[in-house]
């Protein structure tokens, strides 16, 4: 047997929208339904739609006003409005009821279940907002389009059955009988970050680095280096900003935008050996004339007398720091012979004229930097035949005028010569060295001279 049910929805005159003072924060509604803010309403929520598995044991779900209902699969469905009878079958279909003339005293219960039109079984006028119409059924009144409404200016007309309702527009909310504006702003967070209200809306704003998506309410990064390009060289994104920076050699400037040159040369006079020169973006190292760089910032001297000389076939090139000398390849003077490399004996045949000279003068040569640390040891003198019965004695015997020398001796045959005063160059100082051998045995009394040119060199490297 066919279950069938019968849902009949009724719509009364005395469901009319209240217009009592509306709370100007109310966003409740009824178990059952949840409040649409667009347009201002409690409606109903479908939980058969929300709910997967609302009924069990193979029920159908049915949603319903405020709820739902679990019903037999085969269970036939009838839902009226108020406008049709609720009954499966009309009493009787040859005699059409008159809602102002019942006739029909057999089912007076049909009469009244049937009658959703706006008048009591057995009346003889409508209810309040219907109108008899030609066939005296009770027809509602349209007082919105008819201008039987007392809805203010501001406000809309919505026709209900049986009477109307006064609704304010979108934005805004009623406060007694007035529409005033409803600040969104207040209500909810509907912005991501700022709301603004404005009369009968709001809008969106984003602070600073974002931009407003597509729909008016999130908030997204906006990729300034993209966008804009603010930076002179190097852009980073970040999230709301970005940051920017700058090629090597370079630092920003106050505005954390553009970029200045970095003047490496100013930060230390160690940056180079000798001089600094700054470029845009980085620096460079000079070397003066005799010398060549090494690296970066060191200077190397260049020895001319291997990379290329100005010096005769009858001298000699000697280097130093920073640039070479042409010396003579005899240095001998009379009555001195040259007898090996830069060695002068004095073998004179004339009787006396080698007499109280050195027997030997040996010529060496030697550079030093300018301003060189003191004090220093930069030559040592030995005697080169030793006889166990001989007494050696050293000493300068020219060229410390100035006190710049002190001979110090280290063993019996042995001295060093000491730097104690620094020198500042160019210049050039010839210093002799004299050593005496005294021959106990033989009472015997020679004495053979060193003499040293020492080349100071124009720079401490």
């Amino acid at each position: 047997m066919m279950l069938e049910i019968y849902l009949v929805m009724t719509v009364a005159a005395s469901a009319v929208s209240q217009e009592a003072e509306e709370p100007v924060s109310y966003t409740q509604c009824t178990e059952g339904y949840e409040y649409d803010p667009i347009k201002e309403v409690c409606t109903d929520i479908d939980e058969c739609a929300l709910v997967s598995d609302a009924c069990k044991g193979g029920m159908k779900c049915i949603n319903h006003y405020g709820g739902y209902l679990c019903l037999p699969q085969n269970a036939q469905i009838f839902v009226t409005n108020g406008d049709e009878s609720s009954q499966p079958t009309d009493p009787d279909p040859q005699t059409p009821l008159n809602p102002l003339n019942p006739t029909n005293p057999q089912n007076p219960q049909t009469r009244t279940q049937s009658n959703h039109r706006g008048v009591a079984a057995g009346a003889s006028q409508c209810l309040p907002g219907f109108t008899l119409d030609e066939q005296n059924y009770c027809q509602d009144i349209d007082e919105c389009s008819q201008g039987l409404h007392t809805c203010n200016a501001d406000q809309i007309c919505y026709n209900t059955r049986g009477s109307y309702t006064c609704q304010c527009h979108p934005g805004y909310q009623k406060h007694g009988e007035q529409c005033v504006d409803r600040n969104e702003c207040m209500l909810s967070h509907y912005c991501m970050h700022r709301c603004v209200n404005t009369a009968g809306s709001y809008y969106c704003e984003c602070k600073d680095g974002y931009q407003l998506a597509s729909n008016n309410h999130s908030c997204v990064d906006v990729n300034e280096c993209d966008l804009t390009q603010p930076c002179q060289h190097q852009c980073f994104n970040l999230l709301g900003s970005y940051i920017c920076q700058c090629d090597q050699g370079y630092e920003l400037a106050p505005d954390s935008v553009s970029c200045v040159d970095i003047d490496e040369c100013a930060f230390s006079s160690y940056m180079c050996q000798y001089v600094c020169i700054n470029s845009p973006g980085g620096y460079s190292c000079v070397c003066p004339e005799g010398y060549q760089l090494q690296r970066t910032r060191m200077c190397q001297d260049i020895n001319e007398c291997d990379t290329g000389h100005e010096c005769r076939e009858d001298e000699m090139c000697w280097n130093y720091y920073g640039g070479h000398r042409c010396y003579p390849q005899n240095p001998c003077q009379e009555p001195y012979v040259l007898t090996s490399e830069n060695r002068c004996s004095c073998q004179s045949t004339s009787q006396g004229a080698c007499r109280g000279l050195p027997q030997s003068i040996v010529y060496k040569y030697m550079s030093i930097h300018s301003e060189r640390t003191v004090p220093a040891d930069i030559f040592q003198i030995q005697a080169t035949n030793i006889f166990s019965s001989a007494h050696y004695t050293f000493r300068i015997k020219a060229g410390n005028d100035g006190g710049e020398f002190f001979l110090r001796r280290f063993s019996r045959v042995g001295a060093m010569l000491v730097l104690t005063k620094s020198l500042e160059g160019p210049q050039e100082l010839i210093v002799d060295l004299e050593m005496i051998t005294q021959h106990t045995a033989m009472n015997y009394r020679s004495s053979s001279l060193l003499r040293l040119t020492i080349i100071v060199g124009p720079y401490p490297f």
